[in-house]
């Protein structure tokens, strides 16, 4: 008896802990969605009730014409195409790259190899604010500055992050599968395409979701490189809706609920690799 009381009083506290702990996330998980329901609801109200008092979550009669005014205010269609082109393609050479820098790192053993990644770690504790001036003044004497060539140029192959995390996770893969490739005569390019890539792919996805959130809200190089309203991205056209003693808050959410679309839209494919990718990195060191 005293056994079965024992047992019951455990699996009592193990139900209450649990309950708990699901209470716990589900009002942290409520918390941090607030701010985004808050954008979506925002987007629809008028500018006076964006600033009414006692604030109201939705409004009382959505205001749908808020996003077609966005693209009618500013040329924010040209610029949602301008950072969907620089995000693109810096995500593939970033993880190109990355991956390449990676295998090499990772399996290549050659002399300076562990230097080099030192390197690598060491890019990564320096600020980007304190690279950014002499970049500029190349770019400058280059014709590169308020151009989109000069952003890809800059950023391409930049990501010392990627290059740790496919170089974790490629040391894991057996060595074998390395040395039948070259006893079959493969060359390290095709080893890198054929056997690397298809079992990083969760490594690669990953990083691309990271690499596109990364550029995909990039504000500072765009701010610093680019002049020319055409050639403006999204985080920079957001700021035309502000005035000089006043802005239009209702079209500013409605400019961000549209460009957080595809950065969801990209989770929603990778999140099946992203905590596996980060999870895989750490096996091996």
């Amino acid at each position: 008896m005293k056994n079965k009381k024992i047992q019951i009083s455990i699996s009592a506290g193990k139900v209450i802990t649990f309950t708990i702990s699901q209470l716990i996330l589900i009002i942290l998980a409520i918390m941090s969605l607030f701010p985004f329901v808050w954008m979506l609801a925002s987007s629809l109200k008028t500018n006076a009730e964006m600033f009414q008092f006692p604030p109201k979550i939705f409004p009382e009669i959505p205001q749908w014409s808020n996003y077609p005014k966005v693209f009618e205010s500013v040329n924010f269609g040209q610029a949602f195409i301008n950072s969907m082109k620089l995000a693109v393609i810096n995500t593939i050479g970033q993880v190109l790259t990355s991956a390449m820098c990676g295998y090499a790192l990772g399996k290549l053993k050659f002399k300076g190899s562990n230097l080099l990644f030192s390197g690598f770690i060491g890019v990564m504790m320096v600020p980007y604010t304190v690279i950014v001036i002499p970049i500029f003044a190349m770019f400058s004497k280059l014709g590169l500055i308020d151009s989109h060539l000069g952003i890809i140029l800059m950023t391409f192959a930049y990501m010392p992050m990627g290059v740790f995390l496919c170089r974790q996770f490629i040391m894991s893969l057996p060595n074998e599968l390395f040395d039948a490739a070259i006893i079959d005569g493969a060359s390290y390019l095709r080893i890198f395409f054929t056997i690397v890539i298809p079992l990083i792919k969760p490594a690669i996805a990953s990083l691309a979701v990271f690499s596109f959130l990364w550029n995909w809200n990039s504000y500072f190089t765009p701010m610093i490189f680019l002049t020319s309203p055409e050639n403006f991205t999204v985080p920079l056209t957001l700021q035309m809706f502000k005035g000089k003693h006043s802005a239009d808050w209702s079209l500013i959410m409605a400019a961000s609920s549209i460009s957080v679309l595809p950065v969801l839209i990209v989770y929603m494919f990778g999140q099946n690799y992203i905590v596996e990718g980060i999870t895989i990195t750490g096996m091996k060191s």
